[in-house]
This record gives structure tokens, C-alpha cells and sequence, in this order.
């Protein structure tokens, strides 16, 4: 038995056991966790394309097949009923044959409406795990989507296995050299859209498979935090260079951001600042910690870079306690990352999920819970010159401090963000981003 094996055996034994648990506090009968169905776009005869619930890809690494089903009962060898039709069409997926496989008993389905020739005989004491309410209502399933059932796994999900570990690090390899081909491409002065294409010829993956829409932004477009447009058009002038992208792993994702400046320039000189300050933030994390104290001390640190560039007219502790850090890093320092970008759990403090807010000058954050071993995280500063913020920063009485000449020299580079993707382990961390080589 190979390596990887053993960590899927070992990942299902832990997922069974929280089942298993979980089924017992809430007297539930079995799990019937669907992988989904396809979405057929309005007016056509096309489909979008398919994105698997996140609670079948935890238990089984297919991402690419509607109409499976895994059906768990804690004490059983879990069943898992793979879609596999006659189809003249579409290419028919494999029969399953891989590392995981032995960890199920495996029935194919021809058809995707004779799920319920599979399904446990009594109905009343199951839960169903998935997006499609209409279908679980027309198979009699009796609970749908218990929120004490969802929150207990959210919750869990924090902790990861050492199989989600492996995945997270290969999801980690494979983004990093996306990430070497796609500065290649900024220096070689290609557009958006080529750096985008040299991206994923660099991981091999295609517009879909990557966890999220790749942010590639040049110059101003940097201030954009969500930009996706893709300009074809090569700019006149090359400046600086972000690039927020992603690759997958058996459906575990990596999320890991850069910046670059064209030049060597004092734009260079802040990208080195902002990293510099995102290695010192890694080396406070450990257990025990709020991730909302990371997050402020974060802002803490930041307020030094705006002092040490003039940015910002004032000490590093006066600028943080008028709060002229929001408007220069306006989104959290990170969140939870699995088996979705954003992974769920983030603002849980137990099992029942009990929810702890952001702070009230923080409200974009994305990570309230303390710190423990075997959470994974991304840890993303930021430091940017959007328009519509400074705008609003002008108008107060804190504009006075502001270097407006130093802010328009900044504003055409768009801004700064540097992150990573780190495990947290009981007596140290983990940085996998960097560890794979990426500076």
C-alpha cells in the first residue's frame, strides 16, 4: 500500500468517526451526501459547469461527476454510487480505480433517476447533505440539510488530516510554478490575458478546474481586489504586476497572491516592506491565538510601512489608532482553506456553531476562531491606493495627514497584497507557499 493510501484510509477512518458521532448526538440513521447535478443554463441546451458539494469531494476526491452519492452510516464501510451512464454524447467517466477506491463499497448507476434503488430502506431517520432540496424531497429522504449536522462538520473541517495536508502541499506545488511562469510572462511584458494562459499551461489546468477566477491584474487594475477581466490588450506602459490564482489537489484548493513592479523602484522598495511584514506576522502565529488579534497587529504593521514611506504624515501608532490603516488594507488578513477557498468554519467557537463576529471596524474579515494545530490558513496582507477609499479618507479630518503627492506617485502601481498558505502545527508553522520556493 502506497503512501497516499494509507492517508486516504486513515482520512475516511477520522470522517466516519465524525460521523459516526454526529449521527449518534442527533439520532440520524445514515448521511446521504449528494455530489450534485448538473445546471442547465436559461434558454439553452447547455449546462455551466459543474462545481461538486464540497461534502461528497471531503469524503470522495471526484470532482468532475454529477449524480454520485455517498451514503454513511458511522459504522459501515461507506457506499459510494458512482454515475457512470451509456452516453454516446459526453465522455463517460472511468470506472473508479484509484488510490481511494478500497475505502468504499462501489455501485455504478447507469441512470442517474435510479438513485433510489440504493438507498437505505427506511428514509425517515436519514439526512441528506447537498444543494438539490427538490430531488432528496422527490427520494422521501427525511431530514434535509440539519444545521446541527452541517455546523458539527464546519466546524471539524478546521481540523485537517494528514491526507488534507498532502493535498494542500501538492495544491501548493502545483500553484507555485504558475506563479514562476506567470512573472516570466509580466517581465516579458504579455498581457493579462497571456499571463493568464501561461498560468495554466503551467499547472495544467484548464479555466474550470482552477479553485477561482484568477486575478491578473497589471498596473492600476491592482487596486481592483476582485479584478477578473483579462485585458488582451498589451499596455502602453508596464508597472506592477498582482496575480492572485490558485491550483487543486483531489478537490483541495491553494490560494496564493504576489506582487511584482517592473522596475527597481521604490514601488520594489514597498512590495519588500509589505513582505517583510507578512513573514513577521507568520512567525506570531501559533496556538492559542485569536486570529482577530493576527489581524489588528496586522494593521499595527502596516501603519509602520505608511510612516516609513510618507504616506502617511504621522507615527506608526498614531495612523494606527485614527484608523487610516483601513482605508490602505480594507479586507481581513485571511480565512480557513480546504476543500474550498474560503473554507467553512472560520467564525465557529464550537460544534453547535456558535458564531463569533468580526469587530465592528474590521466588519471584512474572514477569520474570527482562536488559532489551533492542524488549521490551515491563508495569510494575506494588503496595502493598496483605491480611489473610491482615499476619496473618502480626503474628506475627513484625518485627509490633513495624508502625503497626496506620495499617494498619486503609488496610485498608477494600484496596490500590494502577498500571501500564503500556512499549516499550523503544535510547536511551529508551516509556510507551504514558501517552502515550495516561492520568494
Amino acid at each position: 500500500m502506497t503512501q497516499l493510501n494509507t492517508l486516504f484510509a486513515q482520512h475516511i477512518s477520522e470522517l466516519n468517526a465524525r460521523a459516526k458521532t454526529i449521527l449518534a448526538r442527533e439520532n440520524i440513521e445514515s448521511l446521504i451526501i449528494h455530489s450534485g447535478q448538473a445546471h442547465r443554463q436559461f434558454l439553452d441546451d447547455m449546462d455551466y459547469p459543474f462545481k461538486v458539494n464540497p461534502h461528497f469531494k471531503a469524503w470522495v476526491p471526484v470532482t468532475d461527476n454529477p449524480n454520485c452519492w455517498v451514503i454513511v452510516d458511522g459504522e459501515s464501510k461507506p457506499k459510494l454510487v458512482f454515475y457512470r451512464p451509456v452516453d454516446f454524447w459526453h465522455k463517460v467517466p472511468d470506472e473508479p480505480n484509484d488510490f481511494w477506491t478500497d475505502a468504499f463499497d462501489i455501485i455504478l448507476l447507469k441512470k442517474a433517476d435510479q438513485i433510489a434503488d440504493h438507498l437505505p430502506k427506511s428514509l425517515e431517520r436519514a439526512a441528506y447533505l447537498g444543494e438539490h432540496i427538490d430531488v432528496a424531497e422527490v427520494l422521501n429522504i427525511g431530514i434535509l440539510n440539519p444545521e446541527e449536522v452541517l455546523s458539527y462538520f464546519h466546524y471539524h473541517r478546521a481540523y485537517k488530516t494528514d491526507y488534507e495536508m498532502y493535498c494542500l502541499r501538492e495544491a501548493n506545488k502545483l500553484a507555485v510554478k504558475g506563479h514562476q511562469a506567470a512573472k516570466q510572462a509580466f517581465m516579458a511584458q504579455k498581457s493579462e490575458y497571456g499571463i493568464q494562459l501561461s498560468y495554466l499551461k503551467a499547472i495544467q489546468h484548464t479555466e474550470n478546474e482552477v479553485p477561482y477566477g484568477n486575478i491578473v491584474a497589471l498596473n492600476e487594475n491592482a487596486a481592483i481586489l476582485h479584478y477578473t477581466i483579462l485585458e488582451q490588450q498589451v499596455p502602453q506602459q508596464f508597472k506592477s504586476f498582482l496575480i492572485d490564482a490558485g491550483a487543486n489537489c483531489n478537490g483541495f484548493a491553494s490560494d496564493i497572491t504576489r506582487t511584482y513592479s517592473f522596475a527597481d523602484d521604490e514601488f520594489a522598495e514597498l512590495i519588500a516592506a509589505v513582505d517583510q511584514k507578512q513573514l513577521a506576522i507568520i512567525e506570531q502565529i501559533k496556538p492559542g491565538v485569536s486570529y482577530i488579534d493576527l489581524h489588528i497587529e496586522m494593521h499595527k504593521m502596516l501603519a509602520e510601512v505608511l510612516s516609513d514611506f510618507n504616506i502617511v504624515n504621522l507615527p506608526a501608532t498614531d495612523i494606527f489608532d485614527k484608523k487610516i490603516t483601513n482605508t490602505f488594507f480594507p479586507h481581513g488578513l485571511g480565512h480557513f482553506i480546504g476543500l474550498q477557498v474560503h473554507d467553512m468554519g472560520g467564525f465557529m467557537a464550537d460544534e453547535r456553531g456558535t458564531h463569533i463576529a468580526a469587530p465592528d471596524d474590521h466588519p471584512f474579515l474572514r477569520c474570527t476562531r482562536t488559532i489551533e494545530a492542524r488549521q490551515v490558513m491563508t495569510i494575506e496582507p494588503g496595502l493598496y491606493f483605491i480611489e473610491s477609499l482615499l476619496a473618502e479618507l480626503k474628506a475627513t479630518e484625518n485627509g490633513q495627514y495624508v502625503n497626496w503627492e506620495k499617494v498619486a506617485q503609488f496610485k498608477p502601481f494600484g496596490g500590494i497584497r502577498i500571501e500564503d498558505n500556512v499549516i499550523v502545527h503544535a510547536t511551529h508553522v508551516e509556510n507551504m507557499t514558501r517552502d515550495n520556493g516561492l520568494s
